[in-house]
């Protein structure tokens, strides 16, 4: 369709999709897509618009105001903006510009994962993975060509998941992505043992506190957790997958003994570990 929004030129165009319920409760979904050319004097203020936009700018510049900041934005950058909350966007030069509007069941938390990592502006050596992607999306919609929502949902995911990956070279100093995976593969590799959080900290080069607080914003867990997590998952897997003794599957998942093993498992699993192996799946 052709816009006819002030100060948008006429041959832009946008398409709107309304998405089925499995979509709505499995996937991540295009609402808008467009392709626009803003021309000087374009304003836009919204209170909320029920999606989260993804944005890249081709050409020209454009002014963005977001959680009381003002940012001067130019091509070859992209933004992601939670559009629940209140933004504006305007231009005194005009600029040209890929966009989607999206959202979906998860999309709060990779927004969030995202941003946190590179803000809501952001540009990458090589943006054509992604624009790729975005360009794919909104051709679907231009051609005509019949609409698979899974297929939508990857190019999303897609396009969130390279974000993810990336890591500016000026951001790297402060970002423990890294360093909490590290820590990860070592748990995996070492759970069965007594790791303590402090052989932990001393494996990532920090200290407790420190270590403590940075891994927890990064995964969610505490160190002590996500070792319990650990130790958890593989006592589930052996006791529906194997015939080992209950016993013997507490110490090769790291207990020190029976009691605090069953004690451990029945808090996370609402169950003894007796009562979870005979459980129908």
């Amino acid at each position: 369709m052709k816009s006819i929004e002030k100060f948008v030129a006429p041959e832009s165009e946008y398409l709107v999709y309304s998405p089925s319920r499995s979509a709505l409760e499995m996937f991540f979904y295009p609402l808008q897509c467009g392709h626009f050319i803003y021309e000087s004097g374009y304003n836009l203020q919204r209170e909320s618009y029920n999606s989260f936009l993804l944005m890249y700018i081709q050409k020209g510049e454009l002014i963005l105001e977001f959680e009381g900041q003002t940012a001067s934005i130019t091509a070859g950058h992209f933004v992601l903006l939670d559009c629940y909350r209140l933004h504006a966007y305007s231009s005194t030069t005009g600029w040209e510009c890929l966009w989607c509007h999206f959202d979906g069941v998860t999309a709060r938390s990779w927004y969030t994962n995202i941003v946190s990592h590179l803000g809501n502006i952001f540009s990458m050596p090589d943006p054509y993975p992604a624009l790729n992607k975005l360009a794919d999306i909104y051709d679907i919609f231009a051609s005509g060509k019949p609409v698979r929502e899974p297929l939508l949902s990857k190019y999303l995911t897609d396009i969130l998941t390279s974000f993810l990956l990336y890591a500016p070279l000026e951001k790297k100093k402060n970002n423990y992505t890294n360093m909490a995976e590290e820590i990860i593969n070592y748990i995996s590799e070492h759970f069965k043992e007594n790791i303590t959080t402090e052989e932990l900290a001393a494996h990532a080069g920090l200290s407790q506190y420190h270590f403590i607080r940075t891994f927890k914003k990064e995964t969610g867990f505490t160190p002590h957790e996500y070792v319990l997590n650990t130790r958890i998952a593989v006592a589930k897997y052996l006791l529906k997958n194997t015939d080992m003794l209950v016993k013997d599957i507490c110490f090769d998942t790291g207990f020190t003994n029976e009691s605090i093993f069953c004690s451990a498992f029945k808090r996370h699993q609402g169950m003894t570990p007796a009562q979870y192996r005979s459980r129908e799946m």
